[in-house]
């Protein structure tokens, strides 16, 4: 049966237990806990065990310091040249003291997050469509500037913003689409005439070399021929020359004349018998039947040539 000391003591261990489990904290690792005395900021927390005043210390709010994504819901924002484009993003951010994320404003998260959508409909208004897809990098930098500079006062650090979405009306995407494909076109319609272009030089001047090669080996070939000619000419005249000239030594020689005389006759019977052959009209010489007569006309012309022969 248990005695009204042993209740007191029961009562007294349970009393001392609660008034542990309530002062004794224990503060994880990168997180930091505000204690309030009598509703009052007293102290920081950080990591490990600690313990508190009862009944006058407590813990009132608790921050992690661990980088944080929140999501930016997507909003309408108006471009320069008045076009509706739908924007969202992702705000990446850090608590860096906790006492002013928990004094400087009641809910970080929610106000930087509106910061981040005034900030983007603010920016997005100073640029024109076009631009917008061109420049995130900017207007990523543009927007973390704004929100970062205000976010000072609430113990938080901006780190970065990125633009998940831009989406433009359907008929603007249309429009967009339209103006890219033309100049896709574009740019393969002057392609092709730089094509055209560079074949019609190449084979202009593939021609011409060609005009060039031809018109040399023509002036090469008529130069070969006339030296040809010229040559032969040579060769000609040097051999008529030893022709003439030995002719004249076998006049000049013992029985020339006679052999003259003969060759002469010979000559004389063979071209008038081709003359009966290849025509049926033929005007024949008085003195045909003098065949003498003729040969010695003729060896009297052969020997005017002779030279003349000088007495010593």
């Amino acid at each position: 049966m248990l005695t009204p000391g042993l209740i007191i003591f029961a009562v007294l261990a349970v009393f001392v237990v609660i008034v542990l489990v309530k002062t004794a904290v224990v503060v994880p690792q990168r997180m930091e806990y505000i204690v309030e005395r009598l509703g009052k900021y007293s102290k920081t927390l950080g990591a490990g065990f600690h313990i508190l005043v009862p009944f006058l210390d407590r813990v009132s709010y608790k921050r992690s310091l661990k980088e944080v994504v929140i999501d930016v819901q997507s909003q309408t924002c108006i471009t320069a040249d008045n076009i509706s484009i739908a924007v969202d993003g992702v705000l990446y951010m850090q608590v860096i003291d906790s006492k002013k994320s928990a004094y400087g404003i009641d809910n970080y998260q929610i106000a930087a997050a509106q910061l981040a959508q005034t900030s983007l409909r603010s920016v997005i208004g100073k640029i024109e469509l076009d631009k917008t897809f061109e420049e995130r990098d900017a207007l990523n930098q543009q927007i973390v500037a704004a929100i970062d500079a205000a976010a000072t006062n609430w113990g938080i650090k901006v780190l970065r913003y990125e633009i998940k979405d831009l989406t433009p009306p359907h008929t603007v995407m249309q429009a967009m689409e339209a103006q890219m494909k033309a100049v896709r076109e574009k740019r393969a319609a002057i392609a092709t005439s730089e094509g055209d272009r560079d074949s019609r030089v190449n084979r202009a001047k593939g021609l011409k070399d060609e005009a060039i090669a031809m018109s040399e080996g023509e002036m090469t070939k008529q130069i070969n021929e006339a030296k040809g000619k010229a040559e032969e000419i040579k060769l000609v005249a040097q051999a008529t020359a030893e022709g003439v000239k030995l002719i004249a030594e076998a006049l000049n020689a013992e029985g020339g004349d006679m052999a003259a005389n003969l060759r002469v006759a010979e000559q004389y019977v063979k071209e008038f018998g081709k003359l009966a052959q290849e025509s049926n009209t033929m005007l024949i010489p008085t003195n045909m039947g003098d065949m003498a007569g003729m040969v010695a006309t003729a060896m009297s012309i052969v020997g005017k040539t002779k030279p003349v022969s000088t007495g010593s």
